[in-house]
């Protein structure tokens, strides 16, 4: 009995190496699992539910199997993928996660994110996100013509990419007060997260008592997956993406 948590895959077209790697991930180590959670960043851009290429749904299918099989699938909304919808998730055989969830892990109370809420010193970008997860906001992009949307992620990516190549590299990490600050709220011992493509353990003290944040890595040269059983506590693991 195992939980497996991954995120920031990006999935696109133009990495079909990414592509195949989940695709292998999912024929040889998801299998027999539990929960398979997806923490965010799935896809490297998602325009609406409308939109069916062929990866979206190759992709979905390769769920929908893994579903079929037992294991249980969670996606959770990315700074890329923040439309995903219901829609999809049925067809891929997944339950849509609010940012952020609580669950139970073997006992150990746990908090998942995706992680770009907590990078507070990015305030442009915390502005940006508030007005992007905005129900209007969503309501007026969606309502746009597929076309127009496909030119809108092109040119939103093409800014962010822009924008961050003049970031610190402080901004765009987690701030740790944020961090102590959300864990206290939940009244958690442990959390995991991804998107600052950092993938580490971390420990904390939260509420006087020893704590830790565990950032799962994202899939751009390795596979990053984290592990977790009743018998074993949460373990990063990683192999060459050109191996998987």
């Amino acid at each position: 009995m195992t939980t497996l948590f991954i995120s920031d895959l990006h999935l696109e077209e133009s990495r079909p190496d990414i592509t195949r790697a989940f695709l292998g991930f999912l024929k040889k180590e998801a299998p027999g699992a539990e929960q398979l959670y997806i923490l965010g960043d799935f896809f490297e851009a998602w325009i609406g539910d409308d939109e069916h290429t062929p990866l979206q749904e190759q992709v979905a299918a390769a769920l929908r199997k893994l579903s079929d099989s037992g294991t249980r699938i969670f996606l959770m909304h990315g700074n890329r993928d923040f439309l995903l919808g219901t829609d999809y998730c049925e067809r891929a055989g997944a339950t849509l996660l609010d940012d952020p969830t609580l669950i139970n892990l073997y006992g150990t109370p746990t908090l998942l994110m995706h992680g770009d809420s907590l990078c507070t010193a990015d305030v442009e970008y915390q502005k940006f996100r508030a007005n992007m997860r905005n129900a209007k906001t969503q309501e007026l992009i969606l309502a746009r013509p597929l076309s127009e949307r496909q030119q809108m992620a092109r040119q939103l990516r093409e800014m962010s990419m822009a924008t961050n190549r003049d970031k610190a590299q402080d901004i765009m990490d987690v701030t740790p007060d944020e961090v102590v600050r959300v864990m206290e709220a939940y009244n958690v011992p442990q959390l995991i997260h991804g998107h600052t493509h950092r993938p580490a353990e971390h420990n904390l003290t939260v509420h006087g008592a020893k704590a830790k944040r565990i950032v799962l890595g994202d899939w751009d040269e390795n596979v990053w997956w984290l592990t977790a059983g009743p018998d074993h506590p949460p373990e990063l693991r990683k192999k060459p993406l050109s191996s998987a």
